[in-house]
């Protein structure tokens, strides 16, 4: 009689283990491994731990020569407990383990944004939730929270995700202890810091993560990916325009200073009379000029051809926007005179309407009257600004 239940499912053998694997019961289980693993053909080995509540050196080592025979062995659904200890005995650096995750729902939650990848909730008093459009999230997850820690290592004020959830209606979250912490935009609507204030808070923050230096291997180099975008978009300009575009992007310095990619007043909290930086999975590096582009593209050019558009986005009106944009420039330059600030604004727009335009094409949007229209007038823009800009730089 089989004591462990099992399933083949595409080629691969799933085990449930239950209970404890001990010294108790462990040559029993093996034998009872041994007996299921020779009678499969080649393919891999699932070990789901759902119901193990606990596993000894003994089992450790009855799982690593599973291992050692089956190189494609592997466990799911580790409880945090048993995850702790194959974390610590080096497992998961030998073999590819998954952990459970505790299931909740975000569906009565308070929606403080919503980005390219995802949605923002707040799930209770000291917690936030990201959820991601992309129902096979984990490796995405990952990759934030390897950039958050990296940021955080270099002193910008960032909050990190310490769990990972599954969500109920399917897909999964990151999750972050923020106490009492509200974004910019709902400190503006509260009235309890002015727009000036916030504006001066928001670039010194900027300034701050701009001054941090990164190893190139650590995230994206911006200036490489907007480069593929002047390539995506060659059928959808005229080749001077084609021309012209990339000669401007490949003369934007090489840099290595860090930017946020998506800097806008939704993604700030505060917390304690403390800024912290949310939404890290666009971290990278590279010129300025990239930065300020996706910051007037948030401001300001999303409302060109629907005002309402940053009253979705924001929560703000349209005015509010451009007032929060104009002062974050000037700050941002240093109180540059109006002939500098419209200068560098057009740079922006270029490069923010190049990505609009891209995007639109790219996603499809273009089937659809909204999106043909943006798209329509972003490569409209483009080709004005591409009339009176001749350098990406400042």
């Amino acid at each position: 009689m089989n004591i462990l239940k099992y399933s083949n499912t595409n080629d691969a053998l799933t085990i449930s283990l239950d209970g404890r694997v001990d010294s108790k019961n462990v040559k029993q289980i093996e034998a009872e491994l041994h007996k299921l693993v020779s009678a499969k053909s080649a393919g891999p080995i699932i070990l789901d731990c759902q119901k193990l509540d606990l596993i000894s050196s003994a089992g450790l080592r009855m799982v690593l020569r599973l291992k050692q025979s089956i190189s494609e062995t592997k466990l799911i659904n580790v409880s945090p407990t048993v995850y702790d200890v194959l974390q610590t005995t080096g497992f998961t650096e030998l073999m590819e383990v998954h952990r459970a995750y505790r299931v909740i729902s975000v569906k009565d939650c308070e929606k403080i944004g919503e980005g390219s990848n995802g949605v923002v909730y707040r799930y209770d008093e000291d917690t936030i939730v990201k959820t991601y459009w992309n129902p096979d999230a984990l490796p995405e997850i990952q990759r934030e929270r390897e950039l958050a820690r990296t940021a955080f290592v270099l002193g910008v004020p960032t909050a990190i995700s310490y769990d990972v959830v599954r969500l109920e209606d399917g897909g999964f979250g990151a999750v972050y202890e923020l106490l009492d912490a509200r974004s910019y935009i709902k400190v503006l609507i509260d009235g309890d810091r002015t727009l000036d204030e916030l504006v001066d808070m928001s670039i010194d923050l900027l300034k701050l993560m701009h001054s941090r230096v990164v190893r190139p291997e650590t995230m994206p180099d911006m200036r490489e990916l907007a480069l593929g975008w002047v390539d995506d978009v060659r059928e959808m300009v005229t080749p001077e325009e084609f021309g012209k575009l990339r000669g401007l992007m490949e003369a934007v310095p090489q840099d290595t200073h860090m930017l946020h990619g998506d800097f806008h007043f939704k993604n700030i909290m505060l917390q304690n009379n403390e800024s912290l930086l949310i939404d890290m999975d666009t971290l990278c590096y590279g010129y300025p000029i990239f930065e300020l582009a996706s910051m007037v593209n948030a401001y300001r050019c999303f409302t060109e051809t629907d005002p309402e558009e940053v009253v979705r986005f924001l929560g703000i009106t349209a005015e509010t926007a451009a007032e929060i944009w104009d002062k974050s420039l000037r700050r941002y330059l240093n109180g540059a005179d109006e002939a500098t600030m419209r200068a560098v604004e057009q740079k922006a727009m270029l490069v923010g309407h190049l990505r609009i335009m891209r995007r639109a094409y790219r996603r499809k949007l273009t089937d659809t009257p909204h999106g043909r229209m943006v798209y329509d007038h972003s490569r409209q823009r483009v080709s004005e600004l591409l009339r009176v800009v001749d350098s990406l730089t400042f």
